[in-house]
């Protein structure tokens, strides 16, 4: 199965949206060869500003240019949201402008820069924030689908990519707030996001060898979040699991918790970082090291 970068899909998505509508502009803060941005600086220089190592001032910026109809798409490293948080609250989510942040590096596949860099609070912050939209793309091709529809809602966006090359599934259809059974099952739920459901996928997989018939719905969207399809499949199963690069506090986990709070009988766990930095290491080994692989996610269901 080909694997691509869902980062190197970010930067290939801007560049063809630019193609068909020349208010998009593009803001890096120094990293335009990680975050994938170099191409689009190419094919179109005079619509990309590169910021400088001085975050809060790439969102201030791009604040600014949303209010002269522009459509600005800002990028750097997941974990540097924290030097811009007042920026993107009072600048961008309190007036409601119309900035896209597509941050990459999120999560601990981020790999050997460790924990300082290794984004796992991300989403929690930008779940909290009021008239944000959070996006955790699966693959390249809802990679694409989620850069599109960005471009289409007024107000701000959240795009979370990784570094990390992952399988790229054969496009489905995409709805803003609606997520995607990936295979229905009876026995338990499996609800994943971004680039985890590569390894759900294969302990949906393993649990089938042990007799476990495992559903397994994906998220591309966690804000506003498909509360109707969560509850749909806890009470249908009846035993829910949700798995997660990203820490178990504010994240997919507490998505799902909220939208299930004041149901009937179920059984509840999450599978994510847990309350923890990350480290350095190789990305296959930091997945084993945090019990984010298809056999520890699987025996955990299996224990459950």
């Amino acid at each position: 199965m080909e694997k691509k970068s869902i980062r190197v899909a970010y930067g290939e998505a801007i560049v063809k949206l630019a193609a068909k509508n020349d208010q998009v502009v593009v803001l890096d803060a120094d990293l335009a060869a990680a975050t994938m941005t170099q191409d689009f600086k190419k094919t179109y220089p005079d619509r990309f500003y590169d910021c400088g190592i001085a975050e809060a001032n790439m969102v201030d910026m791009a604040a600014g240019m949303s209010t002269m109809g522009l459509i600005p798409f800002c990028s750097t490293f997941a974990v540097f949201a924290g030097r811009s948080y007042d920026q993107i609250r009072n600048g961008v989510c309190y007036p409601k402008l119309n900035v896209k942040l597509g941050f990459s590096h999120a999560g601990i596949t981020l790999g050997e820069d460790g924990g300082s860099h290794q984004a796992v609070e991300d989403i929690a912050i930008m779940r909290a924030l009021p008239n944000m939209t959070v996006f955790v793309p699966s693959d390249a091709n809802e990679c694409y689908q989620c850069v599109e529809a960005a471009a289409q809602i007024n107000g701000p966006v959240y795009i979370r990519t990784a570094r990390l090359p992952s399988p790229v599934y054969e496009e489905r259809p995409f709805e803003v707030g609606k997520g995607k059974v990936i295979k229905d099952g009876k026995d338990c739920v499996i609800f994943t996001c971004g680039i985890m459901l590569e390894h759900c996928l294969e302990a949906v997989e393993l649990l089938s060898q042990r007799g476990v018939d495992a559903a397994l719905v994906s998220f591309h969207t966690l804000k506003p979040f498909d509360d109707a399809l969560a509850r749909e499949y806890a009470a249908k199963c009846g035993k829910v699991f949700t798995v997660e690069e990203h820490s178990v506090i504010g994240g997919l986990g507490d998505a799902v918790a909220s939208a299930l709070c004041g149901m009937g009988s179920f059984t509840f766990q999450k599978i994510g970082i847990d309350d923890v930095f990350g480290q350095s290491g190789k990305p296959a080994d930091l997945l084993k090291a945090y019990g984010l692989t298809g056999a520890q996610i699987a025996e955990r269901v299996l224990k459950a």
